[in-house]
């Protein structure tokens, strides 16, 4: 049975791996099989996606989820897997601050040492509060959670673009105050721009990557701690379902099977 005093030391040692000298690196998985196999590659660590694991349990992603089914699927992966979890709860799976407070205890009791936390088109003063609940629930539990708290003023294209990194350091200074271990920015690629959020944030800084992406050392130079690619991973593996099926049913072939994980490999590593 993991006690609190586990998952404190879980959670410790996955705070030591943010570091821009060799940025922790995430391919975020949606179940016990993709995180399995991500741990079998000797990923640190697992991270979830809160697309991914929506979509797997037939909901879209955006708050649709229920709080109830997405700690059980965080439950299952932590359970399935040796290395630190953190686990995306979208913007907290709660109306209010005691709610995301509830979710976090939740978090904890599944096993997951992390969270990312979204600020989506939430006024940032509340999203102080929703953090500020989320730090009150871990310390109450006496884990050092890893809050990843995301910020969505280049991926939603909040605000004035002019403005816009001025925005983004204002929120970032207040989630952290406010308890947020780490910032999360996805959206942005330049290295001028990324160049600067790691400059004027005092903490670690998180970016998604994508196919267009420069390398991990890369961003790791600009001073960047953690990357992750998010719902991508999950996006290209439907992707291989949809053309699998269009071949099969439009000319007859199975050229999208060629890359195929051999099935003994699969299943020796959810077996036990």
């Amino acid at each position: 049975m993991t006690t609190n005093v586990d998952l404190a030391a879980k959670a410790t040692a996955f705070t030591a791996l943010h570091t821009p000298a060799t940025p922790l690196a995430l391919a975020n998985a949606w179940d016990v099989a993709s995180a399995r196999i991500v741990e079998a590659t000797g990923a640190p660590a697992v991270a979830t996606t809160s697309a991914g694991v929506a979509w797997s349990l037939g909901s879209p992603d955006g708050d649709s989820l229920a709080r109830d089914r997405a700690l059980d699927l965080i439950a299952r992966v932590a359970a399935a897997v040796s290395v630190p979890v953190t686990a995306d709860i979208e913007g907290g799976f709660g109306a209010d601050p005691a709610a995301v407070g509830e979710t976090v205890t939740g978090v904890l009791a599944a096993g997951a040492v992390g969270i990312n936390i979204e600020d989506g088109h939430r006024d940032p003063a509340e999203q102080v509060e929703r953090l500020a609940a989320a730090r009150a629930a871990a310390d109450a539990a006496g884990v050092p959670l890893y809050i990843n708290a995301r910020l969505d003023t280049y991926l939603r294209g909040i605000g004035d673009p002019a403005t816009r990194l001025d925005e983004t350091l204002t929120r970032a200074a207040a989630y952290l105050r406010a308890g947020a271990t780490g910032i999360f920015v996805p959206g942005v690629l330049d290295p001028d721009t990324v160049a600067e959020l790691a400059k004027g944030i005092d903490a670690p800084l998180n970016i998604l990557l994508g196919p267009d992406a420069p390398s991990v050392s890369a961003f790791g130079a600009l001073g960047v701690s953690r990357v992750s690619l998010g719902s991508w991973v999950a996006e290209a593996a439907y992707a291989v379902v949809r053309r699998a099926a269009e071949e099969l049913i439009s000319d007859g072939s199975y050229g999208a099977l060629a890359h195929s994980l051999p099935y003994g490999d699969l299943n020796s590593l959810l077996k036990g």
